[in-house]
């Protein structure tokens, strides 16, 4: 881990997610005393404020989106003081110097997150650069999408790499913030009773499941130019894949566990042009009704026809000693019944059933890691009624319950993004995604939608507030699975 920087430079910073998180996750960051003492926070956007018009700013998105208990006015205005601001133009290289000046002496640390449009990134990496903002005490944060394909991302990489060599680059995916996707790793390494069984001998198959309820929400031009693989299976999804599948690390450290998930992203079974019409489904919302509201289709939130896909289920295979054989279906859309994400295991069925001729009926053993809303770790065991058994044994599926919300009730949730701005601040690059990481993400999901375009696959409809096509039941079914609802 590096030294804590004396300075963060936020991008983008009169954005929504500015709004939302990332001051609310830095206020709560101070209010905890977790923030180095002294840290001053840069603010830049194209809009002209001063540092006053900017703390005010602040103080309305705190008062908006912090939790009434959280809210301590003594605290606040300790983190309102900590709040600078620059106006700038990031696609005008000449506007850096004066953030340079704004920011001064940055020979502290200099942390800096990078929340723009896409096409800014090279331009804004540019203008640091000039302005003398790049230097070996400077580390990067950038937030998502990093692209919209192999080629643009390693454009992108590139770009920042001639500023920023890779250790000192935080490429951001907020799941890995989320407590509840850190617990995999303790549930899996933590534990002597599921490493013997977390494998091809063990696992029948496996779902990942992210579900929203949400239509377009304000998203409308990125979402129709992106869809729901890019927006979620390329990075969330195949991230929460590579930590279910990935091999025991050495150590819990930055290197170590990013060698064992690359692995594994590496070893994903191409899905080509032969393959995607019996490994994928595609789908897009029509009208329908979300929890008993009507809703209208994408087309019509969009305002014009559209063939992006706004749901997306795909069969996947790793192809590795450890998994051989095991599918992951993988499950994500807009305008579903419940907004849930969750990883779904079953493991596969006893060998031989004592139970049978007394009429006891087994089922296989199941995992449930419920990552939201609620957030909880769920074995599904067999249990023996109580009774005589006169009439024969009967046999019951029983939960046993990890509540995380409950089990530490005295410890306060935190937003995923204090964790991360934490780490970005500290140095800390273990849930950040490497490179290669990134890059063997969208090598796998250029292929399906190459696959798609040849094969001339477009989205099927399904109604809002179902789960999906009727060919996604069908893409289970055919394995003599049912997902997970």
């Amino acid at each position: 881990m590096r030294e804590a920087v004396s300075k963060l430079l936020l991008f983008g910073a009169t954005g929504d997610l500015a709004k939302r998180m990332l001051l609310p996750s830095l206020y709560g960051l101070h209010a905890d005393g977790l923030l180095p003492q002294g840290l001053e926070i840069y603010a830049t956007a194209r809009s002209d404020h001063d540092d006053a018009a900017y703390r005010d700013l602040a103080k309305a998105a705190l008062d908006e989106f912090l939790p009434d208990d959280r809210k301590d006015e003594s605290h606040i205005g300790g983190f309102l003081d900590r709040l600078f601001y620059q106006p700038l133009d990031a696609s005008k290289t000449e506007g850096f110097d004066d953030l340079a000046r704004k920011i001064g002496d940055v020979s502290g640390g200099l942390a800096i997150f990078l929340s723009t449009a896409p096409s800014l990134f090279e331009p804004t990496i540019a203008g640091l650069k000039s302005a003398g903002l790049a230097g070996d005490n400077v580390r990067i944060g950038l937030e998502k999408p990093l692209g919209h394909d192999l080629e643009s991302s390693r454009h992108i990489n590139d770009a920042v790499a001639r500023a920023f060599p890779e250790d000192r680059t935080f490429r951001i995916d907020h799941y890995l913030g989320k407590e509840t996707v850190q617990n995999i790793l303790a549930l899996r390494f933590g534990n002597t009773m599921f490493e013997p069984v977390w494998n091809a001998n063990g696992i029948a198959h496996v779902q990942i499941t992210v579900s929203e309820t949400v239509g377009l929400e304000g998203r409308a031009g990125f979402y129709d130019d992106t869809g729901a693989i890019r927006d979620m299976v390329q990075n969330h999804m195949l991230q929460l894949l590579a930590l279910v599948a990935m091999e025991p690390p050495a150590q819990f450290d930055a290197t170590a566990i990013r060698n064992e998930k690359v692995k594994v992203l590496q070893s994903l079974r191409t899905i080509g042009k032969e393959e995607v019409a019996t490994h994928t489904v595609t789908g897009q919302y029509a009208e329908g009704a979300v929890g008993q509201q009507p809703v209208p289709g994408y087309a019509e939130e969009l305002g014009k026809p559209s063939t992006t896909e706004t749901f997306v289920a795909v069969k996947a295979h790793i192809d590795n000693w450890r998994w051989q054989g095991v599918p992951f279906y993988l499950r994500t859309g807009k305008r579903m019944p419940r907004r849930q994400s969750e990883i779904y295991i079953q493991f596969k069925a006893v060998p031989h059933s004592i139970f049978a001729e007394r009429g006891g009926a087994l089922q296989p053993n199941k995992l449930i890691i419920r990552l939201q809303p609620e957030e909880y770790v769920r074995l599904m065991v067999m249990a023996k009624e109580p009774g005589l058994d006169r009439e024969g044994v009967r046999l019951r599926e029983v939960p046993l319950d990890l509540s995380l919300t409950s089990a530490f009730a005295g410890t306060r949730r935190r937003i995923a993004y204090e964790r991360l701005l934490l780490d970005l601040i500290e140095g800390d690059p273990t849930l950040f995604v490497r490179r290669d990481e990134v890059e063997a993400q969208w090598s796998w999901i250029d292929s399906i939608r190459a696959g798609w375009q040849s094969g001339g696959i477009t989205p099927k409809s399904y109604a809002a507030g179902s789960w999906g096509p009727s060919s996604a039941i069908a893409l289970t079914e055919r394995d003599g699975v049912t997902w997970h609802d």
